[in-house]
């Protein structure tokens, strides 16, 4: 395994902690180990005595325990992801979809160019093919274990989708499959490639949607691992607003001019629903979500530069946007979004949520033109302006009022025949409905939700 391991080139970079890195070298000390430990030691030279001394921590029982460390590893990761069958096969596919390099960014969303480069990934892929097929019965004959026949044959404990990454746990295992069946580096690359063209390389390709956090005066993007699977048609009413989202997001993965976005009005009206079921709806077409929160908008400029030469389309999602008087970070946003001297790159826009229609809380005073004495701002409808200024920076802003009851008793309706457990008569339902929001926060889908939930439970 370790001479396999060190003819790689596109993909060398696995990381000297990588698991494949660390069995490469417990492989190479088991080949020194039985040619030297297991042989006959009466011929040896000196230098070869000198040798052994320097590798006396190699025994039997370290090559064991070392073995066993990655085995737990593999098993950890397997869990994370939901992985099952052949746990062997299923990481090797999880390197390859992974591995960002020269190759697999410049194939991400497109495919395989033509190129000295491919030569190379060939070579890559014929290891990954060895590798694939690797033989672990001398090893596990030498030393008297069986975990790598029990983990190409594996088993795993039957788990709820959200207990795992599901997302990234079924793409690996197909792909799996699908190159177990290949018969060589060439079969190897068509699939990979494949793959590269209809997702992408990464965590960028497996993932739909992301968080940032700032780690050691670092800001670093990683996945939300288990998104909520919710689609458009989940959300009951409010056709003509859906439509407004998905012709500008529709404009905007197919590359042509969109706009920002904000979706303003009542609590509980399915604003923040529309967001995450436009990611899942148009996942396969390059679409990505960066949630952002308000305490981190001074790294927005830093997490553009991370993203804008990427081959997918981000959505930067801001849910429940607002501002008091004395905040200023809207003022990092309104220079992201327009205004500053870089150019917001084409793959980026902005999608918000708020309850408020300006964003920012405004008062009488913001609306008195002059101030005087106190030593206050001379003229305060230019703080208004300025105010006001942000929300105009959204080309798009979509309406979400709250359902009339006429509307409330429609969304109940529709929502119990989604639900098979519910056997209430359409008279029953509404006027259980009606209790219902009465004593818990008025009319809303969320209401609605939250009471289709309660008789769901019940039953």
């Amino acid at each position: 395994m370790y001479k396999q391991v060190s003819k790689l080139i596109v993909y060398r970079d696995l990381g000297e902690d990588s698991i494949l890195k660390r069995l490469a070298g417990i492989f190479e000390d088991f080949d020194w180990y039985k040619e030297n430990v297991l042989g006959d030691s009466s011929a040896f030279s000196a230098s070869k005595l000198e040798e052994m001394k320097d590798k006396k921590h190699i025994s039997k029982e370290s090559l064991i325990t070392r073995i066993y460390g990655e085995i737990k590893r593999i098993l950890d990761l397997a869990t994370d992801y939901g992985f099952n069958d052949n746990l062997w096969h299923n990481y090797l596919t999880f390197i390859m979809m992974t591995n960002e390099n020269s190759f697999t960014l410049t194939s991400e969303k497109i495919g395989a160019n033509d190129g000295s480069v491919n030569h190379f990934a060939i070579n890559d892929f014929n290891i990954f093919k060895e590798l694939f097929d690797y033989n672990f019965y001398e090893i596990e004959r030498e030393l008297g274990i069986d975990c790598f026949s029990t983990i190409s044959n594996y088993v795993a404990i039957v788990k709820k989708e959200r207990m795992y990454n599901y997302n990234v746990s079924a793409k690996v295992q197909e792909l799996s499959k699908r190159l177990e069946k290949c018969d060589d580096g060439e079969g190897f690359f068509k699939e990979v490639t494949r793959f590269y063209a209809d997702y992408g390389v990464g965590m960028f390709g497996l993932n739909k949607a992301f968080r940032i956090r700032n780690q050691a005066d670092q800001v670093d993007i990683y996945p939300i691992n288990n998104t909520e699977n919710v689609l458009l048609d989940d959300l009951v009413g409010y056709e003509i607003q859906k439509q407004k989202l998905i012709d500008n997001t529709e404009a905007f993965v197919e590359g042509r001019p969109a706009n920002n976005c904000l979706l303003f009005g009542d609590s509980g009206t399915g604003k923040s629903t529309c967001i995450k079921a436009i990611i899942n709806e148009y996942y396969g077409q390059g679409l990505r979500m960066i949630e952002i929160y308000k305490h981190q908008f001074k790294d927005l400029s830093t997490v553009i530069s991370m993203i804008k030469n990427r081959n997918y389309r981000f959505i930067i999602y801001m849910d429940d946007l607002s501002f008091e008087e004395f905040e200023i970070e809207y003022k990092f946003l309104k220079a992201v979004i327009e205004g500053g001297v870089e150019t917001k790159p084409d793959n980026v826009l902005i999608y918000a949520t708020s309850n408020r229609r300006h964003l920012i809380k405004e008062t009488w005073n913001d609306r008195n033109d002059m101030e005087h004495g106190g030593g206050g701002e001379l003229h305060r409808s230019d703080t208004m302006q300025e105010k006001l200024s942000l929300v105009n920076r959204f080309g798009v802003t979509i309406n979400f009022s709250r359902p009339n009851q006429k509307e409330y008793f429609h969304i109940v309706t529709e929502l119990a025949k989604r639900n098979p457990s519910i056997t209430l008569s359409e008279e029953e339902l509404c006027a259980e409905a009606n209790k219902w929001e009465l004593s818990h926060g008025g009319i809303s889908g969320r209401t609605a939700q939250q009471f289709i939930n309660y008789l769901a439970g019940k039953a």
